[in-house]
């Protein structure tokens, strides 16, 4: 039997209708390689985008055929809870105890659902974040980074956070040439206690705080800044999107894939 390659992007969703288009254009852009041509490819959301869920996109790319479905999580880290819930709808173990509330994504007796991998620490993205702080960096070798993600308190998905905004952090202070690199939750609660003790170990470093977020919205916005009140520091509160890097990380994986070189099988 012949078989129909299909992409499906999933990213969480939000009630800002700017996030949504945000996302939807970096999928539009990713998906117009020449490589991907006759590819259909679907934007999805976790939930709140009523219409555009999970599901929807599977019913959709399924009613053009698709047979061989690549499933593309748009989140920052592996240890997101919702990446493993999204597997776990689909057929796929889960890594840890913690059993996922989404049930069973609907898929033809045909389809064979393959998962790809979240961001965690790509050198693009890497230098995308470098180059939303320039405007806040004068000296970086007098200067500390304070990266700032939303992080989990579930065993095991901390764990994963920590690994890959540690990784990330090094990146950025390698090759922005600054003087420290430091990461920081707020899920557990940690960016406060944190720039605190940057700032008694080397108070004259200047700290740059880097949201690691998708987009702006409510964390970059307003818990940030909330969490850090009455403490001295640099930031904008620039995310991820708009930035072709994001654009350029979804299309090295959908290509790689297409080519048979991604993603782990249902």
């Amino acid at each position: 039997m012949s078989t129909k390659l299909g992409i499906l992007v999933i990213s969480h969703g939000s009630r800002e209708a700017e996030w949504v288009g945000l996302v939807d254009r970096a999928v539009t852009a990713a998906a117009s390689a020449a490589e991907l041509t006759g590819v259909p490819v679907y934007s999805s959301f976790l939930e709140i985008v009523e219409g555009r869920l999970i599901q929807d996109g599977v019913d959709a790319l399924e009613a053009l055929g698709v047979t061989e479905l690549f499933v593309l999580p748009l989140f920052v880290s592996s240890g997101s809870t919702h990446v493993d819930e999204i597997g776990q709808a689909f057929g796929f173990p889960r890594a840890y105890q913690l059993e996922g509330d989404l049930g069973t994504f609907r898929t033809a007796s045909a389809t064979t659902v393959h998962m790809g991998l979240p961001i965690d620490d790509d050198p693009d993205i890497a230098e995308l974040l470098l180059s939303n702080i320039a405007e806040l960096s004068d000296q970086p070798s007098e200067e500390s980074l304070l990266l700032v993600a939303h992080g989990s308190k579930e065993a095991g998905f901390h764990g994963r956070w920590r690994q890959g905004l540690t990784s990330l952090a090094a990146r950025m202070q390698d090759l922005g040439g600054f003087r420290r690199a430091e990461i920081a939750m707020l899920l557990p609660n940690q960016a406060g206690c944190v720039l605190k003790a940057m700032q008694r170990r080397e108070p004259e470093a200047a700290v740059i705080v880097v949201p690691i977020f998708l987009s702006t919205g409510y964390f970059t916005n307003h818990v940030i800044p909330n969490r850090l009140t009455g403490l001295t520091y640099r930031y904008n509160g620039l995310a991820m999107l708009p930035h072709p890097a994001i654009e350029r990380w979804m299309q090295r994986q959908m290509i790689a894939w297409t080519r048979g070189a991604g993603g782990r099988e249902q």
